[in-house]
């Protein structure tokens, strides 16, 4: 008999992989079934619906994605080492990605619209998480002296988070990493210039 948690992570790990790759809605429950080598029904004792799934794997994957970036984060003293580690982890995964198929937060916005309304709220939280993230971290600057007081820490958390979201489409679409590495040296002249 299979141990229900190996079960469920095993049957969110899959799902995520493939909503990351093939997409949300061409992703069907007998693809996963494939993937896991579980029953319809196995996968219904541990989800309501293929709507539940798919945002607790965006979830998953979101998790994964903010425990990677926020280890790198804390590990950085200041607020110029806080945001070269966050261009390196967006950068780092052009190479050598945490989970296939690209950026989840890129792949779920693309696909969440207003007919999935789950999925989109699901999304707009983890794009919530990470704008909050990077204003923390210019707002824990300005506090500490390392960034200019006049500084807006939510336009610059958008300017950030929409700027390295285009380079990373853009260098997926290329098939190399010009437009990723390009994008994060126009960030750092950003970060330059708003430093203390």
């Amino acid at each position: 008999m299979r141990n229900a948690v190996t079960t469920r992570e095993l049957i969110l790990k899959e799902s995520a992989n493939l909503f990351n790759t093939q997409g949300y809605k061409a992703t069907s429950i007998s693809d996963i079934t494939k993937a896991t080598g579980l029953t319809k029904g196995a996968i219904y004792r541990h989800f309501e619906s293929k709507s539940d799934l798919e945002q607790q794997a965006l979830g998953s994957l979101g998790k994964l994605m903010f425990t990677e970036l926020g280890q790198s984060i804390q590990e950085a003293p200041t607020f110029k080492l806080k945001m070269d580690a966050t261009f390196a982890f967006f950068e780092k995964y052009m190479h050598t990605p945490l989970y296939k198929g690209g950026c989840p937060l890129m792949n779920a916005a693309i696909e969440a619209d207003d007919t999935n309304n789950a999925l989109r709220q699901q999304t707009f939280n983890m794009l919530a998480q990470l704008k909050a993230s990077l204003g923390k971290i210019i707002d824990n600057g300005i506090k500490n002296g390392q960034v200019m007081a006049s500084v807006n820490s939510g336009f610059y958390a958008t300017i950030f988070i929409a700027t390295l979201e285009g380079g990373i489409m853009m260098s997926k679409l290329e098939r190399n990493t010009e437009a990723i590495s390009n994008t994060i040296v126009h960030l750092k002249k950003l970060v330059e210039e708003i430093s203390k």
